[in-house]
């Protein structure tokens, strides 16, 4: 005589957490790879003047290009055109940067700057924001700092 096996019942407490455990892994799966695509697309990248001569550039919407600003390269536009060429150079190849607007008060020549915007066809930079860098030795205006003996 044979026994009558009964069938197991299809949602045990062991398969309801597998199935909330494996929902919750796809879930935070999916999360981070929005996340991840979000930084993404949102992602600035700083380039060298020699990386953009190399056509590291090319195809992005928008680019940083970092360098030193060339000596006898800025000229300022006249009267009320706040309109500023200069030139960014690592020494090795330069991009002419154009941009619209008031520059940092660290802005001048011979120091390091970030300009950020869209090359254009003539591999021009038309910035959209500029950025000047300083030494770890800054000191803000009217702060006096204690003397190290």
């Amino acid at each position: 005589m044979t026994a009558a096996v009964s069938p197991r019942p299809a949602w045990t407490p062991r398969r309801k957490r597998l199935l909330l455990l494996a929902s919750v892994l796809l879930a935070a799966g999916i999360a981070t790879a929005l996340v991840l695509r979000a930084f993404n697309d949102n992602l600035v990248f700083f380039l060298t003047p020699t990386q953009v001569a190399q056509g590291q550039a090319t195809g992005k919407d928008g680019v940083r290009i970092g360098g030193l600003v060339q000596q006898g390269s800025i000229q300022r536009g006249t009267g009320q055109n706040l309109e500023v060429r200069f030139v960014l150079t690592d020494m090795a190849h330069t991009v002419p940067v154009v941009y619209r607007g008031v520059l940092p008060d660290l802005f001048v020549e011979g120091k390091g700057a970030v300009a950020q915007g869209r090359l254009d066809a003539g591999g021009q930079l038309v910035a959209s924001e500029v950025l000047a860098k300083h030494d770890e030795n800054y000191v803000a205006p009217g702060v006096e700092l204690p003397k190290v003996r």
